[in-house]
């Protein structure tokens, strides 16, 4: 980041409850398996804390599975360059955004392997690349199956009732709303996921830590709110808003055709998508967007949880790792798409 990105820092002798970073970074993350992924404009790494010697035994296998590791912080790094910066056409709106979203996904499904497979003993085979693949599958159909083909073809059965175009997408459209919401709050009640959800607060606060411009420490990072205006969880708020409005014109179609008119918009509503958490994140100090990206904030007190200084130590080394690879005169076609979600 050069030093006209450089955010300021909220002023110290405040001593607010919770800061709150005011600027934009070129920084995105992800909780993983015991660890955080961040990735920036020249790269990503992923930062795992490993079983202390302690809670392995003989064999090598852990003691107890559902005690937190304690050992050293592994983190493993590699410098990439978004197909972004070398292409014009992909950086036009809206297809910028499908592209970036490809990018991210196939770098958080290698982020999640990398932090799996850390957790490991070592004398056990690592998850293999198919079986990650077939992880991936199963994933993205299950998100187009729950939220999209699921409730246009649960509206569909009483489309006669509703007898206009209108009732049609407004009912598909809170019916699919009400689905996330309702998988969101199973979610954050699963206990196995807590600490997956406490380190996902602690890569929000080390970023927005480093928005700030604030040296990265933990102490410095757990005085920052949890939640951040470009959080994926957010981001999955939109995709259902937005995807009333695009398939709003399409009125009442055959069911296979509403079948295949949702599956082929994903793409369009994701890049719609990009754009509206893009802006949100660039103008999250304006009143009206502040407004906007309220329901969102409010949304990640479900998939966060407050880390502890440890967790957040974590973060912090996936970060560094990822400054390593920043050369600081990064063009704007460098900075496109690596901010997607925080």
């Amino acid at each position: 980041m050069s030093a006209a990105q450089t955010p300021s820092a909220p002023a110290l002798d405040a001593e607010p409850a919770e800061w709150v970073a005011t600027r934009d970074a070129p920084i995105g993350g992800q909780a993983v398996l015991e660890g955080v992924m961040m990735r920036g404009v020249g790269g990503w790494a992923v930062a795992v804390r490993s079983p202390a010697p302690h809670q392995i035994d003989a064999e090598g296998d852990r003691i107890d599975a559902n005690d937190p590791p304690t050992g050293e912080i592994k983190v493993e790094s590699t410098a990439v360059k978004s197909v972004l910066g070398r292409h014009r056409v992909l950086r036009l709106p809206i297809i910028r955004g499908v592209v970036a979203l490809g990018e991210s996904l196939v770098i958080g499904f290698r982020a999640l392997g990398i932090s799996a497979n850390a957790q490991l003993p070592e004398e056990e085979e690592p998850i293999s690349g198919f079986m990650w693949g077939l992880t991936i599958l199963f994933s993205l159909a299950l998100a187009v199956g729950l939220f999209f083909i699921i409730p246009v073809t649960a509206t569909n059965l009483i489309k006669d009732q509703l007898g206009s175009a209108v009732l049609f997408w407004i009912v598909e459209g809170v019916l699919r709303t009400v689905i996330f919401l309702g998988y969101l709050i199973l979610l954050s009640k699963l206990r196995d996921l807590r600490r997956t959800f406490e380190y996902h607060g602690a890569e929000h606060k080390t970023i927005s830590c480093y928005e700030a411009g604030l040296e990265l420490t933990p102490e410095n990072a757990q005085r920052f709110s949890r939640l951040h205006p470009r959080c994926g969880t957010s981001f999955l708020l939109i995709v259902m808003v937005v995807s009333i409005f695009v398939f709003s014109p399409l009125g009442l179609l055959p069911w296979w055709a509403l079948i295949v008119s949702r599956i082929v918009g994903i793409p369009l509503i994701a890049g719609i998508s990009f754009e509206v958490i893009k802006f949100a994140g660039k103008h999250r100090t304006h009143k009206a967007v502040r407004a906007l990206i309220w329901p969102g904030l409010k949304l990640q007190l479900l998939t966060t949880r407050e880390p502890n200084l440890d967790q957040l130590a974590v973060a912090i080394v996936a970060l560094e790792s990822v400054l390593e690879h920043e050369t600081g005169d990064e063009s704007e076609a460098d900075l496109v798409g690596v901010e997607i979600a925080a």
